[in-house]
């Protein structure tokens, strides 16, 4: 990446401090783009995910780390912002066969909202999100369709793309990508998965419990790619 930021282009990439977002960074980093760093303290029961990407930022190396305060716990809806009981040791068919209790209503639609206005203030035009629509857990919300639609709007509803200042385009690297295949690019490129943090319901120190959607997979990605998980479960 040139040293000269005033020629670098800009780009905002969603780090919530898990597996796949920090993949994400270090693939924008690895790409040339001057990262800015947006999180969200959501009233998610999994709050220590935003020490991880503090972490994850620090070493990786963002301009600017953003943690943007927004309590969805108003509306709750979801396992992850209500006293909703997150599924615990189901198998990868049962994940995919409907939409989890875990999933938090149109949240990928608002972060990039947000990161789409900070994109726009910055003079940026790449916007990165770590989603993925194989090993994942079906949010809607996660699709290539999403995605796609979401750029379309990106280009229409703000002054920039009005104007004709540039094309926004959402980068998702990760969307097709097995969980292992996640991992072994994040190992290429450096990325420290000690740092992260993917446990949907941790215990009050943060120790993951290896038995919610997002441990199981996480642990599974590490075993498929003959490797072990840096982190220490509860069992």
């Amino acid at each position: 990446m040139s040293s000269n930021l005033e020629t670098t282009p800009r780009a905002v990439v969603l780090v919530s401090g898990g597996l796949d977002s920090a993949t994400t960074l270090a693939i924008a980093r690895h790409s040339g783009f001057d990262c800015y760093a947006l999180s969200f303290d959501y009233g998610q029961r999994h709050r220590h995910e935003l020490e991880a990407a503090k972490r994850v930022c620090s070493t990786i190396g963002v301009s600017e780390h953003a943690v943007v305060p927004l309590d969805l716990r108003q509306f709750g809806g979801s396992a992850l912002t209500s006293e909703i009981a997150v599924p615990k040791d189901r198998d990868e068919k049962t994940m995919s066969a409907g939409i989890p209790v875990t999933y938090v209503p149109a949240r990928n639609t608002v972060f990039l909202s947000i990161a789409l206005a900070w994109a726009e203030v910055l003079g940026a035009f790449d916007l990165f999100i770590g989603v993925n629509a194989v090993d994942y857990s079906g949010y809607p919300d996660c699709r290539p369709e999403f995605i796609d639609r979401f750029e379309r709007l990106a280009n229409v509803a703000t002054k920039a793309g009005v104007e004709g200042a540039g094309l926004f385009q959402i980068h998702t690297p990760l969307i097709l990508l097995k969980k292992t295949e996640i991992i072994a690019k994040g190992i290429e490129l450096g990325v420290d998965f000690g740092l992260t943090h993917s446990c949907y319901d941790p215990f009050p120190d943060g120790t993951p419990c290896g038995h919610c959607d997002s441990c199981k997979l996480r642990l599974a990605g590490f075993a498929e790619a003959g490797l072990a998980d840096p982190l220490v479960y509860a069992s």
